[in-house]
């Protein structure tokens, strides 16, 4: 695995997994749906460039200073057998009690990794002011199943920095 590998998150199957079909990596990807993920995955729109999309969103109730929708938009390569995989990423940032104020708007396209972090101030049993996790969310929890998928199929999860075509 070399530097570029590393930086896109590409990830290669263990040896000896004997790789599915391309309709049967659909299916197994499409089969992470579950009501309790906190993503969707769903046949992506001809203008998304893709096959399937997992898209997650922290709503305004989850986190009321932080609004973040991210898209893994992913293209199936049945003749490298790999997955290629480019996020898109949207955050709102509020400030204001109540937060109604937009203080930054951001897009990306890349590679998103990050962890979203919330915490209050609470009185432990001691007596003592302590800081309490109130939530907590990172993209992990939705690449993770999503390259696992992958890889146990036997394909290869390519990070793709910008577009999902071939690599030039």
């Amino acid at each position: 695995m070399g530097l570029i590998d590393k930086l896109t998150g590409t990830r290669y199957p263990e040896d000896g997994v004997v790789p599915l079909s391309a309709s049967e990596v659909r299916a197994a990807l499409l089969a992470l749906n579950a009501p309790d993920a906190p993503y969707r995955i769903r046949t992506a729109l001809t203008a998304e460039k893709a096959d399937l999309v997992a898209e997650w969103r922290i709503p305004p109730s989850a986190s009321p200073r932080l609004e973040r929708t991210v898209k893994t938009r992913m293209l199936l390569v049945p003749e490298r057998r790999e997955v290629r995989s480019v996020d898109e990423q949207w955050e709102v940032k509020r400030t204001g009690n109540p937060p109604r104020w937009v203080v930054s708007r951001r897009h990306s396209v890349g590679q998103v990794n990050w962890v979203e972090r919330q915490w209050t101030y609470e009185r432990g049993p001691d007596g003592r002011r302590q800081k309490v996790e109130t939530f907590r969310f990172g993209s992990r929890e939705v690449k993770d199943p999503l390259r696992e998928a992958a890889l146990g199929a036997g394909w290869t999860w390519r990070g793709m920095m910008f577009r999902l075509g071939p690599p030039r």
